[in-house]
């Protein structure tokens, strides 16, 4: 089992102070937080969106979650047990855990929610096979979908032993599988309560269930969700607020006009921000943790050349872009596994082992263009820009890129604004798009929550690329048990990625916000979950 890390959390907390959140008067019961997309579903087995994995979070807590200082710990599970040879995990439930409506939380919760997310072949199903925990028979589950039968489903390496002891096989060591079990995706489901709603399960307050530290008691979608303190919560001794409001899908200068006006604790602010708030005493900013880059499609026939691929990158100024562009902490990316994430075993950074794989020059570029273009037989190609306006900075750095990118002589750039959800929901999936500004959160601390995007049959392998020797290496590095080996073989495969150009690093991702100086003990983490709000205290 993995060494759990301290957790790289904002210190959001700081003595309450007259001049920020006003008088005595000031409503310390409710937690005002900003965002600026939707939830899209409070369904833990199909969503893949961080702002509806923070509603999720708030409600529902899985196996493993997070401690006041961020590290994973117990959470449903009061204690779990790891064979000698690490493929094993026996989980122990708590007794006094149990859902809003008054059922205990058991042992099937876990497997009914687990098979669910195969079954209805959610996004983050990945998650449960080789690129992710590795269950037993996972990925071939995965593969069969929602064609999958009761009886395939039922070889799932998942058991209820009885209503409080979970047993979960693997294929091969996971050295981060418990922190895994702190992920929406591993949360448990109420099977009575969810084939009951049936389609309209998790779509409302009414169809959704807690057994977290918040119940959902309002949403009106596009604009706002409320929650209450769940007084059936069996750690409710540490939830000090008794409600959590989110304002959902505001636009940043609304989010901090509320902000100055005190309708509002937090606020994530965009890029033209910063200079106005960066000498605030209330202004924040944070590693997200998370990678911009470009997605790119490789079954377009001119981003199928290599050449063309390698263009795009080299045109592009990452320095420029974080520095006069974002403003917000953001810094180049230099390979796909962004800095900060994972040590190697010697316990120097996977960035600083790997070295950089982008750089900035237009000469070269040209170059590499023209010589593309020649390969192709063309004079001339035109690529789509796909982006998601309502997305905090993301019509910034669209703008920019079409700048940098117009300075290839034979190349014109079209911009193709639509929304974040559309962009996730619908184009994506159905690789409608040439380029597609995108980002990636990571979901456990090691560098394959970014290698396993570009592995084949990845189902956010959007762009489908497909490279027989990355796809050996990323096997191989499923299977290695000895940790220097695998780290190697992870070396190997984002060098073999980023020398084809499979992908294009952008920026490794920082945020900016706008938090009142009276909040303490939000939890906000560049890995997993974004924010955790069972420990917010506003007195």
């Amino acid at each position: 089992m993995r060494r759990v890390k301290k957790a790289v959390a904002l210190a959001l907390s700081c003595a309450m102070l007259s001049g920020c959140g006003g008088s005595s008067k000031r409503d310390t019961s409710t937690f005002r937080f900003a965002l600026a997309a939707d939830i899209t579903s409070m369904d833990s087995t199909v969503v893949d969106d961080t702002v509806s994995f923070d509603a999720i979070h708030a409600v529902t807590e899985g196996l493993m979650g997070l401690d006041k200082d961020g590290n994973t710990t117990n959470a449903i599970a009061k204690d779990y047990k790891v064979s000698a040879d690490k493929k094993t995990y026996t989980f122990t439930l708590r007794d006094d855990a149990k859902w809003s409506n008054g059922d205990p939380v058991t042992a099937n919760d876990f497997v009914y929610a687990w098979k669910r997310i195969i079954k209805n072949a959610g996004t983050y199903g990945y998650m449960f096979g080789s690129d992710g925990a590795n269950i037993k028979n996972a990925d071939q589950l995965i593969l069969k979908g929602t064609n999958a039968t009761d009886a395939e489903l039922n070889t799932l390496g998942v058991k209820a032993v009885n209503d409080k002891t979970l047993t979960v096989e693997l294929n091969a060591p996971v050295p981060f599988f418990a922190d895994l079990m702190s992920f929406p995706c591993f949360y448990p489901i109420n099977e009575k309560f969810a084939e009951k709603a049936g389609k309209k399960y998790a779509t409302a307050p009414q169809y959704t269930l807690s057994n977290g530290a918040f119940v959902m008691t309002k949403w009106t979608k596009g604009k706002s969700a409320d929650f209450e303190k769940n007084d059936d919560y069996y750690n409710k001794g540490v939830v000090k607020i008794k409600k959590l409001h989110m304002d959902l899908g505001i636009k940043p200068q609304s989010a901090s006009a509320n902000f100055d006006a005190k309708k509002i604790d937090y606020a994530e602010i965009s890029t033209d921000l910063v200079d106005k708030y960066k000498n605030s005493k209330s202004f924040v900013d944070y590693n997200d943790g998370g990678l911009g880059y470009l997605e790119v499609n490789h079954k377009n026939k001119d981003l199928a050349n290599l050449n063309i691929r390698k263009a795009i990158s080299l045109a592009i100024n990452r320095k420029s872009l974080c520095n006069d562009i974002l403003k917000n902490g953001s810094t180049p990316a230099n390979g796909f596994v962004p800095k900060g994430l994972s040590k190697a075993p010697n316990g120097k950074d996977f960035r600083e082992v790997a070295g950089s794989y982008t750089d900035y020059n237009l000469k070269e570029a040209q170059a590499a263009f023209d010589q593309g273009l020649k390969e192709l037989g063309k004079t001339n190609i035109t690529l789509g820009l796909l982006y998601g306006s309502d997305e905090n900075s993301s019509d910034k750095m669209a703008e920019y890129l079409e700048t940098n990118l117009s300075k290839l002589k034979g190349l014109k750039i079209e911009m193709k604004a639509t929304t974040f959800k559309d962009k996730i929901g619908n184009r994506m999936p159905q690789g409608n798009f040439d380029l597609v500004i995108t980002a990636w959160g990571p979901d456990f601390e090691d560098p394959t929550t970014f290698l396993n995007l570009m592995n084949k049959g990845n189902s956010s392998n959007y762009g489908k690329y497909d490279n027989s020797k990355y796809i050996s290496l990323m096997k191989n590095i499923q299977t290695e048990s000895n940790v220097e080996k695998r780290y190697n073989y992870m070396l190997e495969a984002e060098k073999v990625a980023m020398e084809d150009y499979a992908n294009i690093p952008l920026i490794d991702r920082g945020g900016s916000a706008l938090q009142a100086e009276y909040v303490k003990g939000l939890i906000h983490k560049p890995v997993g979950v974004a924010y955790t709000f069972t420990y917010v205290d506003l007195n």
